[in-house]
């Protein structure tokens, strides 16, 4: 709890610094970041106002998955090194791992919980007790004694019970090792959503892991082409591309024109080594006059 709160402190400070330091704060406040940031520090403190009403329709419960919305946050640092990494101000490759690992941890972030909130939250402690003061409830009214039954959680969509060897996401923590597990197509199997909404997480965050995977692979594959080759990582294409102020590149293409002409009978030799020695600026002239 005090490194909720701590958290919370840190992402709302970071969030009126950018109201404060923002050319148009409007702007800022209900554009994207402005409300991930909104909606990552609001259900904390919601939890602190007396909602008797809205615990009875579970929407705090909701609200605590919108608290996942901060690891976005990490996705401006992917930007930044994306751009600084097409600009030349950054190694290639260290900029392609840094956004590989911030995808791989918001994935990872996501997934466990949204995993534990989607069905952990369903046999939760507080769940259970919930549901067996309900229960307890209704065996009073029938005329029989309370405690007589055990309240078992059940799956809000398929209505399929959940048996007690099948509760796997007691925690976020727990779920994140499901969740490294699943992204790494390991698939031990000691666990594994049971419920309808845990089966969606779960094939999402199983493709989501062939996509870092695939993404790992071109990180590996320009890294040995560097290493063994001594290869320019994300230059592919200078080669091909010259600068337009590039006088060698003008030259260049002045003598392969100038050949072409002279294989072509347009222009003896002598034309052509003139036209050779002719820079591009001066060659342009001489085609305008004409």
């Amino acid at each position: 709890m005090m490194f909720e709160w701590f958290s919370v402190i840190l992402f709302t400070l970071d969030y009126l610094g950018n109201i404060f330091t923002s050319k148009d704060r409007m702007r800022y406040i209900f554009s994207f970041w402005g409300m991930v940031d909104l909606l990552s520090i609001l259900p904390t403190y919601l939890m602190l106002l007396n909602f008797t009403g809205v615990k009875a329709t579970k929407i705090l419960r909701i609200l605590r998955v919108i608290r996942v919305l901060r690891v976005l946050k990490l996705a401006r640092a992917a930007l930044q090194d994306i751009n600084s990494a097409k600009e030349g101000t950054s190694n290639p490759i260290v900029a392609n791992l840094r956004i590989y690992f911030i995808a791989l941890f918001s994935i990872l972030m996501i997934s466990s919980t949204l995993m534990y909130h989607v069905e952990g939250d369903l046999y939760s402690a507080a769940h259970i007790a919930e549901g067996q003061a309900v229960l307890d409830a209704s065996l009073v009214k029938d005329g029989k004694a309370a405690g007589s039954e055990t309240f078992i959680p059940s799956d809000p969509i398929s209505g399929n019970p959940i048996p007690e060897d099948k509760r796997f996401y007691t925690s976020i923590p727990t779920a994140m090792w499901w969740s490294i597990v699943t992204l790494t197509t390991t698939g031990y199997g000691d666990m594994y959503p049971v419920t309808v909404g845990g089966r969606i997480i779960a094939g999402i965050t199983m493709f989501l892991g062939l996509v870092l995977f695939g993404m790992l692979m071109n990180i590996v594959g320009k890294t040995l082409m560097v290493l063994l080759f001594g290869e320019a990582v994300g230059h592919e294409h200078e080669h091909h591309k010259p600068h337009p102020h590039d006088h060698h590149a003008d030259g260049d293409r002045i003598k392969a024109a100038v050949y072409l002409l002279l294989e072509e009978g347009v222009i003896n030799t002598n034309q052509a080594e003139k036209l050779s020695m002719m820079s591009a600026e001066e060659l342009s002239k001489r085609l305008d006059q004409h």
